[in-house]
């Protein structure tokens, strides 16, 4: 399994983990140079979110993986987590909706969650 493909395999077990809803894969790999996938997904609120990002941070660095960047987590309402290669999304319902980053990223490949543990 290639680096990247793993990363973004363990984020989504630990969102799907702390029950994070519409995990969305995408491969950006071919459409830009500024990751290999996106990772979104919400929250029903903002204690959610957090602990969401949370288990994220918490089972990728059990991997050995550290982000370079986190954003939004106060806030609770996007946070993001840059693994460089893995980019993770968390939003609540309502800003996930307002920014829809799955149209913005519609010229990536929508990647279903079993295809990264094979």
């Amino acid at each position: 399994m290639n680096h990247s493909k793993e990363m973004a395999a363990i984020a989504c077990r630990a969102l799907e983990n702390k029950k994070g809803q519409d995990v969305t894969v995408i491969d950006i790999s071919g459409v830009s140079c500024l990751a290999d996938y996106f990772i979104i997904a919400n929250g029903e609120n903002g204690n959610q979110v957090q602990a969401m990002i949370d288990n994220v941070e918490e089972e990728m660095a059990k991997a050995g993986y550290r982000f370079t960047q986190k954003e939004g987590y106060q806030s609770a309402r996007w946070i993001l987590l840059d693994y460089k290669d893995v980019v993770v999304h968390v939003f609540s319902k309502e800003d996930r909706r307002f920014y829809d980053l799955e149209r913005i990223w519609r010229d990536g490949k929508f990647v279903d969650i079993k295809e990264l543990e094979a």
